[in-house]
């Protein structure tokens, strides 16, 4: 199933994991990360699952069609 949505909740604690794993979909413009505007999630949905699985306080949720 292609993701068509992702989201972090605000308890993020800015680790930077979901950055360094999927740079093309997360980035760190302040004190917690947020999914870029215009990612192509489609071209990047093996990053994006491996980030969800990975980030140490599990707060990046994605819903797939």
């Amino acid at each position: 199933m292609a993701i068509k949505k992702v989201w972090i909740d605000e308890d993020c604690t800015a680790c930077e994991l979901c950055v360094d794993i999927c740079p093309e979909v997360f980035e760190l413009p302040g004190d917690v990360a947020v999914v870029k505007d215009g990612a192509d999630l489609s071209a990047n949905e093996e990053g994006i699952r491996e980030s969800a699985e990975s980030c140490p306080v599990e707060v990046i949720h994605f819903e797939e069609e």
